[in-house]
């Protein structure tokens, strides 16, 4: 009984801002996704990343582990899926980068806090950055056809998490009044991303329900399974190993459909998998939770 509240404490808020987001919509108010989304990713997120990096007191090479595992454990992903899309005879361009990378800022820094702590979302913001490195990147080359290292590089998310790391290696701080500023800015990123997620969400047109089901399926019992495997692998801690499983396990970013929408892939597919997998995380993530605790 007392895991079942504790799981509950853990997820309740999370979902109960993405409903916001939903309501908003439904009744009818304006709710800008492009700008707020640029908001969060230019400005709030960068200040988080870079204030928790500086301020963590996490030694630095259980975060470089934590990136190589990543790694490791999205190419594990990778390479699976597109093996399996082809045995099936599923368009890579339009599945595999929607089933790899999961939503990893929307849900999976939240979670990683209420659930963890400050500790938590220090390890979840590590794995958050690979993702945004892999999806600007590889994300891009499949869904388009083209991609640029440097077009990554230019993402304040990069360069922050970079700055961050220099901070935390150098065990340099900057001034309080500007960390305090920092801080404050890089508050706004986890209810600005859950209510976008929910509006996001609420606009959504799925297609194709019964295949996103089946996929979805896959995509959380084979992520969480890779992440786990790639955990012990390496040897990381009860929490970064715990983080690393929930991020992974997280349901299909809403950047996936934006990219299938922008590059011509089947766009109506992928915001099936969104909003089903999305929608299936609600019992999927507490489970995950009460094993990991």
């Amino acid at each position: 009984m007392n895991l079942f509240v504790t799981v509950l404490e853990i997820v309740a808020p999370v979902f109960l801002l993405a409903l916001v987001g939903f309501a908003w919509v439904k009744f009818g108010f304006e709710y800008r996704v492009e700008f707020v989304t640029r908001l969060a990713m230019t400005l709030a997120a960068p200040c988080l990343m870079f204030t928790a990096l500086m301020k963590t007191d996490i030694d630095p090479a259980a975060l470089t582990t934590l990136s190589i595992a990543s790694l490791a454990t999205y190419g594990a992903i990778a390479l699976v899926l597109a093996i399996g899309l082809k045995l099936a005879g599923l368009e890579q361009r339009t599945y595999l980068v929607a089933l790899i990378f999961g939503n990893t800022g929307n849900l999976g820094l939240p979670l990683a806090l209420f659930a963890f702590g400050p500790e938590g979302l220090s390890y979840a913001l590590v794995v958050f950055a690979v993702m945004a490195v892999l999806s600007f990147t590889f994300g891009i080359w499949v869904v388009s056809g083209g991609g640029s290292f440097l077009r990554a590089l230019k993402e304040p998310i990069v360069s922050a998490t970079l700055l961050g790391a220099l901070f935390l290696w150098q065990g340099w701080e900057t001034p309080r009044f500007l960390t305090s500023a920092l801080e404050l800015i890089g508050q706004m990123l986890i209810p600005l991303m859950l209510i976008t997620l929910g509006v996001a969400v609420a606009r959504l047109t799925p297609g194709r329900i019964g295949q996103a089901f089946v996929l979805s399926f896959i995509k959380v019992a084979l992520c969480s399974a890779i992440a786990f495997g790639i955990a012990g692998l390496f040897d990381l801690n009860e929490i970064a190993r715990a983080v690393l499983i929930v991020q992974i396990a997280t349901p299909v970013a809403v950047t996936s459909y934006m990219l299938a929408e922008k590059y011509g892939a089947d766009a109506d597919a992928v915001a099936g998998l969104v909003v089903v997998s999305t929608l299936m995380s609600v019992a999927a993530i507490p489970l995950l939770l009460a094993i990991l605790l």
